[in-house]
């Protein structure tokens, strides 16, 4: 029995998409902003509107930079949930996926 929960487990965790602990940022601001992810020497820009939400960003790491500012730089580890609000960036929290639900950690 244990060895078929291994390989469920194992099989699981092989399809489980990497975007499912990746950070992502939204948008609470009334204008659109520039974000740039940066991941080692790649680099990305974004236009995100308003309301507007961006997703499987920094699956190992990056720095956001907020509209071309040096000064609005933030380091991520690869699974923060963001929002922009008034001009910056805040940190919101992990992902729900990443979360452990209530009891999980009690159970062997």
């Amino acid at each position: 029995m244990s060895r078929w929960i291994l390989a469920a487990s194992l099989s699981v965790a092989l399809v489980w998409p990497p975007s499912a602990f990746a950070s992502f940022i939204t948008n609470r601001d009334d204008k659109a902003h520039k974000v740039s992810v940066i991941e080692g020497n790649a680099a990305a820009a974004h236009i995100l509107r308003p309301s507007a939400k961006l997703e499987g960003v920094c699956i190992k790491g990056c720095v956001i930079r907020l509209n071309d500012s040096e000064k609005d730089e933030y380091e991520l580890k690869g699974s923060e949930v963001l929002s922009i609000e008034d001009g910056y960036l805040f940190y919101d929290g992990a992902p729900a996926s990443a979360v452990p639900k209530a009891g999980d950690a009690d159970r062997p």
